[in-house]
């Protein structure tokens, strides 16, 4: 076998070699599927078939197309792979090559998702809309109608039984007008005018149809309508369409993501050949029969069965908390004893259904000095210091951008307030203008002549970036914006919040030094195209920390040691997915999908009772609990998941028996303990913890193993502090910090100091 296929099973050599015509290729988790997509691409190169441009490989994140492209270096060399990429890139790269086609300017504005939802609540309340509910619907009709390719009036009519579906159209319609005004498009319309454009420019279609000769997609079954119909566009002149995806992890029907694609690909090309992936390089035997008995339950679906020649491994774990501190701590000393085994904190992840469940383990972990990363939340980009970074490079790029304008044409303070901004918006409106064009015409406004000078001076200033930005690098031009506007004043208030803002300042300008150097010749719209869809999966990189994450934002990803927590009926399966069959059945998916990023080790864990959403609530097991009991060595009975007088009887010999605390589900720290209005002075910052500092508040003199009460400490977070009391034959102490509240700590994991 000649080397370039002789890392290839026979599974993988079939679909690389298959290469003309429509090919579907349901590919497993852990299959190496990359390596099937890499490898087609480099023997087709190889026999003379297309060249490198030829080929349009799309993916659904970054960090999947970087990977393409680092594999395939190595196995090519240097080449022009611009067009392995996001659709989201690949979209924009059309748009702004055909842009007068697209009846835009090449030179448009990407609206992020909060971009998007500020100018519709704007759009709102000048209509005069107050009632909340209609804000959110409309949110979601405006996104919905994108997804399925629908104008306002289309949009309006489809669904015109909808309850206040009127006045949603006119603020859709009025949102496309303020984005055609401001030269701009959101996520959304990336897709949805590369789909008019196609249609409607017979030119383009053949243009770009013939000149990709095979068209490759990643994550088939992740496509959603308007996304299936380009590729299908783009693949039309030559027909040589390759789709790789998995039907059992379709994860994304909540953003119109629609499995039929890749259940009726035979359908739609009627001489496509299937070919199935189903042997894993990734996970143990145990932990792939816990995946297989779950997707089974699943009707929707083509059928696979994952199987792998590695270990049998050790078998998943189920665990049992009494609240979710129990369930956090409780990964917290499965994580400390793989450490001090030599592993490493990136050997493990923590993934669940919703990110509002970080906040215990975030606690925990800063406890016991467990570093650790959130995913799937709060995003660098989407941090305000970092935004107002960008709006100034947006608005540089595009003076049409007025919503760039508006956001930081007081930042840092200039003294333009409200009401001015509003004058300038109403002058605009009336003259077809931007709200930059009515700071340049600012003579014209009704407004004192002292703030039409700081107008002038903001003015001024943009038009000194926007000249200055044609000649300058980006990187140099980044640190003109942030030290010509003296940016970092806005921030620099003395507080740790503020130190923070300023060092994200700093990172932020590396990242861009880092672009700078890879792409010397790349202008500041590739720059903004770049940040612009980029995702909070780019930001994963080889630091050594735990992964929290949810479980959407780790699809793609692996990890030798995997928790998946919170697996409670409401959170997962979501309760939206209760009465609908197709949604429990993506729940399903998820499960599935959260379940093969595991490498070697696996937990199961919940909590009897939860603290979300503003109250506690007795929580029951989720269903796929007992949809996999067997494999877990439980009893299959359902009804054994009900009610939580049975779990420390039936689970018992679950959990590890050097926890017996936890062995019976009993949490050793409680959140309630830890916060006991009793004692709240102690942690105070006033004379009550001094006090207990100085022993004016001594308690009795109990020493069970390492602490005793009364004995001074100091802790890397939380800094110093009083024990005051030691439980549980000294497992367990309460420490009193000065200004942090009263923590209960494991004794064995707490990185305490005792000072004196």
């Amino acid at each position: 076998m000649d080397e370039l296929l002789s890392q290839l099973n026979e599974e993988q050599i079939k679909p690389v070699t298959d290469t003309e015509g429509a090919v579907l290729v349901l590919a497993g988790a852990g299959s190496g599927k990359t390596r099937v997509l890499t490898t087609r691409i480099a023997y087709i190169l190889r026999e003379g078939k297309a060249s490198l441009n030829q080929i349009l490989a799309i993916t659904f994140t970054n960090k999947a197309a970087n990977e393409m492209k680092e594999r395939l270096n190595r196995i090519l060399g240097e080449g022009d792979s611009r067009w392995i990429c996001t659709i989201h890139s690949m979209c924009v790269k059309i748009l702004r090559e055909f842009a007068e086609n697209a009846g835009l300017k090449s030179n448009f504005s990407i609206y992020s998702d909060v971009e998007r939802n500020n100018v519709i609540k704007r759009i709102f309340k000048d209509l005069g809309f107050t009632e909340e509910s209609l804000l959110k619907s409309a949110k979601y009709h405006i996104g919905n109608a994108k997804m399925l390719g629908l104008d306002p009036d289309q949009y309006g009519r489809k669904f015109q039984h909808e309850r206040g579906m009127d006045d949603i159209a006119v603020i859709y319609d009025k949102y496309d007008r303020h984005l055609r005004k401001n030269n701009a498009l959101d996520f959304d319309d990336l897709l949805l005018e590369t789909l008019r454009l196609l249609r409607r420019d017979v030119e383009v279609r053949e243009y770009l149809s013939d000149k990709f000769r095979y068209v490759l997609v990643d994550e088939f079954q992740d496509t959603n309508a308007v996304q299936f119909n380009i590729i299908k566009l783009l693949s039309s002149k030559h027909g040589n369409i390759f789709a790789v995806g998995d039907d059992d992890q379709s994860i994304y029907g909540w953003r119109g993501a629609e499995i039929e694609n890749i259940l009726r690909f035979d359908k739609d090309y009627p001489n496509a050949k299937i070919y199935k992936l189903e042997r894993n390089y990734r996970s143990t035997k145990n932990i792939l029969n816990l995946a297989n008995s779950i997707i089974r339950h699943n009707v929707g679906r083509r059928g696979k069965e994952l199987w792998t020649e590695d270990e049998e491994g050790e078998k998943p774990e189920y665990y049992q908390a009494d609240e979710e501190s129990g369930e956090a701590l409780f990964t917290a000393r499965k994580i400390a004893d793989g450490i001090r085994a030599g592993g490493k904190y990136s050997d493990y992840a923590v993934l669940m259904r919703i990110n509002a469940l970080t906040r215990s383990y975030e606690s925990e972990f800063t406890k016991y000095g467990i570093p650790y990363k959130v995913f799937g939340g709060f995003r660098f980009y989407e941090r305000k210091e970092i935004k107002d970074v960008l709006a100034y490079l947006r608005l540089i790029s595009n003076p049409f951008d007025s919503e760039a304008a508006e956001r930081i044409i007081n930042v840092p303070k200039r003294g333009i307030g409200g009401r001015t901004i509003e004058v300038m918006y109403e002058y605009a409106e009336t003259n077809g203008l931007s709200l930059y064009d009515a700071a340049v015409d600012c003579d014209s406004l009704p407004l004192p002549n002292t703030m039409r000078d700081k107008l002038k001076d903001f003015a001024a200033l943009v038009k000194e970036f926007i000249i200055s930005s044609v000649q300058t690098n980006v990187a140099q031009l980044v640190r003109d914006v942030i030290n010509l506007t003296d940016l970092r004043s806005a921030y620099d208030d003395g507080t740790d919040e503020g130190d923070g803002k300023l060092a994200n300042l700093d990172e932020f300008i590396a990242s861009v030094d880092d672009f700078a150097r890879l792409n010397p010749e790349a202008s500041l719209d590739d720059y903004l195209n770049q940040v612009t869809l980029y995702s909070d999966v780019d930001e994963m990189d080889d630091g050594n920390y735990v992964t929290l994450a949810t479980i959407h934002a780790v699809k793609g990803l692996e990890f030798p040691v995997v928790f998946i927590c919170g697996l409670e009926d409401g959170i997962m399966p979501s309760s939206r997915a209760e009465s609908d069959g197709r949604d429990l059945e993506e729940e399903r998916r998820l499960m599935y999908v959260a379940i093969t990023r595991a490498e070697k080790r696996l937990y199961l864990t919940r909590s009897k009772s939860r603290y979300l959403y503003g109250h506690r609530s007795v929580t029951q097991p989720s269903r796929f609990i007992s949809e996999i009991a067997k494999e877990l060595g439980l009893p299959e009975k359902t009804n054994i998941y009900r009610g939580l007088g049975r779990y420390q009887t039936e689970y018992r010999s679950f959990g590890e028996t050097d926890y017996p605390a936890e062995r019976t589900g009993r949490a050793v720290y409680s959140s309630a303990d830890a916060y006991r209005s009793d004692v709240p002075s102690a942690a105070g910052s006033g004379g009550s913890f001094k006090a207990f500092w100085n022993g004016q508040k001594q308690a009795s003199a109990e020493k069970t193993g390492k602490y005793t009460v009364g004995m001074k400490v100091k802790h890397p977070k939380f800094g110093l502090g009083m024990v005051i009391a030691v439980k549980n034959n000294g497992n367990t102490v309460n420490v009193a910090f000065e200004g942090q509240g009263i923590k209960e700590l494991s004794a064995s994991l707490a990185p305490l100091t005792v000072i004196g």
